[in-house]
């Protein structure tokens, strides 16, 4: 990173953009190596390997847009990862299934973000990390309970 004087005018956000585009296009350079996309692998990522997943429940838990979603599994029902299934305990739902192929390709996915995690790991103490995962969750928090903008929490 920069030297502190430099640091004030870098802001959380920003780092946390900028980080996550770098990774983003690590993840989706490796994925080509695949034939795939980042957004595929973590498709394939978020689908339960045994039991399938209901469709509705996929964007949320992939902090996804339904059109984008329902665009990537339209694809990946076309390479033959993915099938779609009735949900047997909702009668309008459908399940979305891992093809053999599919499991394969998530295998490849796990890997990916595996080594990733590993490669990080190897170069951040334990302690490090741990306050990074500290301090992604209270930003989260934040976030979520929408304490930023409220009413309650402008500064005096």
């Amino acid at each position: 990173m920069a030297n502190s004087s430099h640091m004030k005018e870098i802001t959380i956000d920003y780092v946390l953009r900028a980080t996550w585009q770098s990774v983003a296009r690590m993840y989706n350079e490796e994925a080509k190596g695949f034939g795939s996309t980042m957004a595929v692998g973590f498709t394939l990522l978020s689908i339960d390997p045994k039991t399938g997943t209901p469709s509705t429940a996929l964007g949320p838990k992939m902090g996804m847009e339904a059109t984008s979603l329902s665009r990537i599994l339209k694809s990946m029902e076309e390479k033959g990862l993915i099938e779609r299934k009735p949900n047997p305990n909702d009668g309008r739902g459908v399940l979305i299934h891992l093809t053999d192929f599919g499991l394969e390709k998530r295998e490849d996915s796990k890997d990916v973000v595996l080594r990733f995690n590993d490669a990080v790991k190897a170069n951040v103490s334990k302690e490090k990390l741990d306050c990074f995962f500290e301090v992604m969750e209270t930003i989260n928090k934040l976030v979520v309970e929408k304490n930023i903008y409220s009413k309650d929490s402008a500064p005096n």
